[in-house]
């Protein structure tokens, strides 16, 4: 029998630390932390914002993903061992332990509720709610069609807790970190319906839900276009609203250019540029979005 290849997106070796990485795609980071971020640059315009915060900020994101990663891995063990796309996974192939497994997620769920507590007392008492969400994500494919909006919602998160973190209250006005959630969600939720598109039959074949299995691919990747032209209006709406100016403008025209491309790589019947579209177009998006919103933040202040 062929071993199973090694997944894209991951790191040759086999040293524990390559294999915890793997394990949780540890690089994948660079998709949302942007946003957390942006929620940080965002409350620097209400509250004065410190390296410690910033660092607390990343710490708590980090554990947080690593955290719902980890429980995802373990969650879908029986089906990653099934799939041929999947089986040459950390746990599947024996390269580490359930044990192991629980206790790094264990270990950041600990960090995460640790991280909150040292921000604020509004951080600590949302923690635990929001880990909760982001760890029932794993399980949603199970009873609903659209996990890919749950997800979103995960990492829409991100930048909420960011702003959270510095000012320790809602935003002012109120509809601000609801535009933000709305564009993150959005971002997120389209690109994982892409994500979901190669696994529609094995899906279909062992009764797991996504909108690729319940619209057809044709519609699916129509449903994924509708909801990426709801990000870039709800981020300038979000710009808006926290004061941003010809810079972060400037970078929703360059990130529309990078989803216009993503989506020209991705057509029914051809997903033989999937892994262009969604690894690299993705984290360079959230990347150009919080770098030019920093840049005007900057030029605000100089």
């Amino acid at each position: 029998m062929t071993a199973p290849g090694r997944e894209g997106q991951t790191f040759g070796g086999e040293s524990l630390l390559v294999r915890y990485v793997n394990f949780v795609k540890l690089p994948h980071t660079l998709f949302a932390l942007p946003f957390a971020l942006l929620g940080v640059l965002a409350a620097s315009r209400v509250e004065r914002v410190t390296a410690r915060t910033v660092l607390l900020v990343v710490v708590a994101f980090s554990a947080a993903r690593w955290a719902a990663m980890g429980f995802n891995r373990v969650a879908d063990l029986r089906y990653d061992a099934a799939n041929p796309r999947t089986r040459g996974r950390e746990l599947p192939r024996g390269a580490l332990s359930l044990a192991q497994a629980w206790g790094s997620i264990v270990m950041a769920a600990l960090l995460f509720l640790a991280a909150a507590a040292l921000l604020n007392p509004l951080c600590l008492r949302l923690g635990p709610l929001a880990l909760a969400w982001v760890l029932a994500y794993s399980l949603a494919k199970r009873f609903t069609w659209w996990p890919h909006l749950w997800l979103g919602l995960s990492l829409a998160i991100a930048p909420v807790g960011g702003y959270l973190a510095v000012t320790g209250r809602w935003s002012h006005p109120a509809w601000l970190l609801l535009a933000v959630t709305l564009a993150v969600a959005t971002w997120v939720a389209g690109f994982d319906i892409f994500y979901a598109l190669p696994d529609a039959g094995f899906d279909r074949a062992h009764g797991l839900r996504s909108a690729v299995v319940r619209l057809g691919e044709s519609r699916a990747i129509l449903l994924a276009k509708v909801l990426h032209g709801l990000t870039i209006p709800a981020l300038a709406l979000f710009g808006w609203g926290a004061g941003f100016g010809l810079w972060y403008v400037l970078g929703l025209v360059v990130a529309a250019g990078i989803l216009l491309y993503e989506h020209r790589l991705v057509r029914p019947g051809d997903l033989s540029r999937l892994d262009a579209a969604f690894f690299t177009m993705n984290g360079v998006m959230s990347v150009t979005v919080f770098a030019f919103a920093l840049v005007d933040r900057l030029a605000a202040s100089a």
